[in-house]
């Protein structure tokens, strides 16, 4: 299989939206919900304060960051610095799920996100990564990730990512959480179960000499043993000063070489479907939605390799 480096979490498929349902049908049962087929309305760019600390494409379009190289082990200071930012795109990421309700348009929630990061004395770090539009990301049902915000009102039965990425003092913090919708169908709250329960057993498996590996392989053998798939096109990636790094990290089995090492900082994110594993990317560029059509979960930390194991840093 060839290897793919952090823009696989922007690819786009050779599928564009024109023909997007004529492809593949799902594999089984992905139970009651609305699916996505074109985005709202995206209202202007949300304005940052002068003395708030900005990353450098914040000033001037630059590519998503570069995943491939050897992971930066951090020192005492830069993973202090680390945990605050973690802290605080956890705390701003549970505040979001409130608002996770019928009715509330994913835009709403993301001037919310954006108004307590910017009060936090932080940067959202999406705003203007790679061209990106708003200060979260926001994934409903089909769409598996990188929904932009937008007038769509939520509805009973959905289910929703809300990926959060704070900048504070110099350092990315990373992390998301799929929430229930109201009244969510059994295979839609069987799906964001087996996906928490996923990132808990993969960040489990972590710590000082584990080949990175580990991750893809327990993650593939888990989607078997439950009739899932993971979308294999999306990948965690380093973290600190800088957004994406290295090291890569597959959510389906793969035997690329590489081990943890204590200091080493990273994300785990996988993303797993009621139905296939390929997806399309809509016309604005972004929105990654299932090809078939299935809803998808996802969840995220960022963690610190220890000395004798691991720390979760997106956790108040």
């Amino acid at each position: 299989m060839k290897r793919i480096g952090f823009l696989n979490r922007f690819m786009r498929q050779e599928t564009t939206a024109r023909n997007f349902f004529q492809f593949g049908k799902v594999k089984g049962d992905t139970g009651k919900y609305e699916q996505i087929v074109s985005t709202g309305l995206v209202s202007p760019e949300r304005s940052v304060p002068e003395e708030i600390e900005k990353p450098p494409y914040y000033f001037k379009n630059l590519p998503p960051g570069n995943t491939l190289g050897s992971p930066e082990i951090k020192t005492p200071s830069q993973i202090e610095a680390m945990r605050l930012s973690g802290k605080l795109a956890a705390r701003v990421l549970r505040e979001c799920g409130k608002l996770a309700t019928v009715g509330t348009t994913t835009d709403e929630i993301d001037a919310f996100a954006h108004g307590r990061i910017i009060a936090s004395n932080a940067y959202p770090s999406p705003l203007r990564y790679a061209g990106f539009p708003k200060s979260i990301c926001t994934s409903i049902n089909n769409i598996a990730c990188h929904g932009i915000p937008d007038d769509r009102p939520l509805a009973n039965g959905d289910i929703i990512n809300i990926d959060v990425t704070v900048f504070f003092n110099g350092y990315h913090g990373d992390c998301s959480e799929t929430f229930l919708v109201g009244e969510v169908d059994e295979r839609g709250s069987f799906l964001v179960e087996a996906t928490r329960s996923c990132l808990d057993q993969c960040i489990s498996l972590c710590g000082p000499g584990v080949e990175f590996n580990e991750i893809g392989k327990f993650i593939e053998n888990y989607c078997d043993e439950r009739g899932l798939e993971s979308i294999a096109a999306f990948i965690g990636h380093g973290i600190g000063s800088y957004f994406h790094g290295p090291p890569e990290i597959f959510h389906y089995y793969n035997e690329f070489s590489g081990k943890m090492q204590p200091g080493m900082t990273f994300t785990i994110e996988p993303i797993l479907s009621l139905g296939g594993s390929e997806i399309a990317v809509l016309d604005d560029g972004w929105t990654a939605i299932s090809l078939d059509g299935a809803r998808s979960a996802q969840f995220e930390h960022t963690i610190l390799i220890t000395e004798t194991g691991t720390e979760i840093l997106t956790r108040e």
